[in-house]
């Protein structure tokens, strides 16, 4: 693999894996794979569809338990926890096919998340108690507010199988948002989008990483986002990483043109 003088501060990493491999039987999905992301930083995750980018996202976040390495997230070893513990230490993700509860409302779908985060008790919330009618009432707030931030508030009343496929895109963003994450995990969040669609999904997530100092992860075959907000990019291919650097670099890498971006 191709190193670079990218120099990255251990003393502001939220993520970092370390030689992590996933396998399934006898076949190697992802191969001693070792990322860093740093706060209030996206990086991106680019390859050839089957490269293991989606294996990636599915170990970062509880999906599968690595069978080595380590994934270090915020200091602590996180590798093998259930996908609601890493939840709760921060992390949170979307998935290349959208995942809304449908048939509710865009509000009804933020406070999904809310309860999420505040996890009343179900004595609580069967005899609806002081306590947990405060908190119904501050997660409504909070939902509100989240919702007015990203030009949502207007549609809180609608039903979200119902809102323009850019607008669904950036609600599943939004019940993210909801469990206050460190690490926001994006799956190719441009898929379907068309050029217009896509500088707006662009201007988004550059908006919502500086609105909520978060850092974002990214998956992504849309190479005009990728290149435009990413500031580090990671390229794999076969399960391997091929390349690391910066847009400009990996635009350069001759080992990336041919497993992956082509020529002109």
């Amino acid at each position: 693999m191709e190193k670079y003088n990218t120099v990255i501060k251990e003393d502001i990493l939220l993520l970092k894996t370390v030689d992590v491999t996933m396998q399934f039987g006898g076949l190697t999905a992802v191969a001693d794979f070792s990322v860093t992301v740093e706060n209030n930083e996206i990086v991106g995750l680019i390859g050839p569809n089957g490269a293991g980018k989606t294996t990636v996202f599915n170990m970062i976040t509880g999906v599968y338990t690595p069978t080595r390495g380590n994934i270090i997230f915020n200091g602590k070893n996180i590798g093998g926890k259930k996908p609601h513990a890493i939840t709760e230490t921060g992390i949170a993700r979307t998935f290349q096919n959208i995942r809304l509860f449908s048939e509710m409302t865009v509000l009804e779908n933020i406070l999904v998340a809310c309860n999420l985060r505040e996890k009343p008790s179900l004595f609580e919330a069967v005899l609806h108690l002081p306590n947990y009618r405060e908190r119904e009432k501050k997660a409504r707030v909070f939902a509100l507010d989240l919702l007015e931030s990203i030009g949502l508030k207007n549609n809180a009343d609608d039903i979200a199988v119902s809102l323009p496929y850019g607008k669904q895109r950036r609600l599943e963003i939004a019940r993210a948002l909801a469990t206050e994450p460190k690490l926001l995990l994006l799956d190719e969040p441009a898929a379907g989008m068309n050029p217009q669609e896509s500088q707006e999904l662009m201007d988004f997530i550059v908006n919502i990483k500086n609105r909520f100092n978060i850092a974002v992860l990214l998956i992504e075959h849309h190479m005009q986002v990728v290149m435009g907000i990413c500031q580090r990019l990671y390229v794999l291919d076969y399960g391997l990483t091929i390349a690391q650097g910066t847009p400009d670099e990996i635009q350069k890498n001759q080992k990336v043109i041919d497993a992956y971006l082509g020529v002109e």
